[in-house]
């Protein structure tokens, strides 16, 4: 068996940081969605259980969207550039989400809960900013592995809608969405378990439980207008991805049966494994291309010289930055006691 090449490892390790964006920064959208949601008796509480959840963690993840982007400007400039340029308009609004997200969480947070009015304003604005980001995202994913993308035919034009307004795009940008809410829902049982907050933890159950059966739903859905939307993908994962796609299924059979059973942190470990399955089947899927049909992982590569500094940085950086963040999450996350086979109470 041949060693991986080059770019193999290259965008192995952009691979890995996008599925560390979506496991993590899509439960902070997740969040803003379920914050927009927040209803009844409880609406105050489900706020603050999800400032207190989001407040010491949230810009931290941040850092795997810095590794994608740099990792795939550095590694593969030709289709960086060609992406970035044809789907400018839906990148832009989710870049827009992602600084609105952000800043919203901020302004609500600190010093405006005693003004109702800001506090409301700047609660929509977060809320709202949470949906666009994931949306956008998922969608620019299914225009990419959509094959519509042509590089080296000409000069690459901004797309106003054509290749990322179909019924695949839109169906993974709202499994995109149903993702990050699962996540969220999921993550905040944990949260609102670990702070005796039974009633706010049943609640997200119940949440998690019907986002996770839409993003089923919707996931098949897409499944089935790749066929025809995105052949390449489709052969793709029939040809070598198929037993990641089975596992995908079923680990979200496992997510679903341990949150169902009030099992959440098993839950938690459960959706964390179906979003890299889901993000690595999709990879497995696509290759040898990066964007489809024209553009292959070896052929799109930077110099190999480039390409060796960028596997050594990152190498160092990651030995400073996942000590980091575990000692981050040890602090602020960890509670003594806990175990991962442990029946949380209704």
């Amino acid at each position: 068996m041949s060693l991986p090449s080059l770019p193999y490892i290259v965008i192995s390790i952009i691979w890995f940081a996008l599925i560390a964006y979506a496991a993590f920064g899509g439960a902070d959208f997740g969040a803003g969605i379920w914050d927009l949601l927040a209803v009844g008796s409880q609406k105050e509480h489900q706020h603050q259980l999800i400032d207190r959840a989001l407040g010491p963690v949230w810009e931290t993840n941040h850092v795997w969207l810095v590794f994608l982007v740099v990792g795939l400007f550095s590694g593969f400039p030709v289709p960086f550039a060609a992406i970035a340029t044809v789907l400018f308009i839906p990148l832009t609004l989710a870049l827009i989400g992602s600084v609105l997200r952000g800043s919203a969480f901020i302004f609500r947070t600190h010093g405006l809960h005693a003004q109702k009015p800001a506090f409301r304003v700047w609660s929509r604005v977060f809320s709202l900013s949470s949906l666009i980001t994931p949306f956008f995202l998922g969608l620019s994913a299914a225009a990419v592995a959509g094959g519509q993308i042509r590089v080296g035919h000409g000069p690459n034009v901004t797309d106003l809608g054509s290749l990322w307004l179909t019924p695949f795009a839109l169906t993974i940008g709202a499994m995109s969405v149903m993702l990050c809410a699962t996540l969220a829902a999921i993550y905040l049982t944990v949260e609102a378990t670990n702070n005796s907050e039974h009633d706010l933890a049943e609640a997200f159950r119940i949440r998690g439980l019907i986002s996770g059966a839409v993003m089923a739903l919707l996931g098949l859905l897409g499944l089935w207008l790749s066929l025809s939307a995105a052949p390449l993908l489709w052969h793709g994962m029939l040809n070598h991805a198929w037993p990641l796609v089975i596992a995908t299924m079923l680990i979200g059979i496992c997510a679903a049966g341990t949150l169902f059973f009030r099992y959440y942190l098993l839950a938690r470990f459960f959706i964390v494994l179906e979003t890299a399955f889901l993000l690595g089947s999709w990879g497995v899927s696509q290759v040898p291309y990066l964007v489809p049909p024209d553009v292959t992982v070896e052929s799109s590569a930077g110099a190999p010289s480039t390409l060796l500094l960028l596997v050594i940085g990152v190498s160092i950086g990651l030995c400073i930055i996942l000590p980091s963040i575990w000692f981050l999450f040890y602090i602020f996350k960890v509670k003594g006691g806990v175990r991962l086979f442990e029946r949380s109470a209704s």
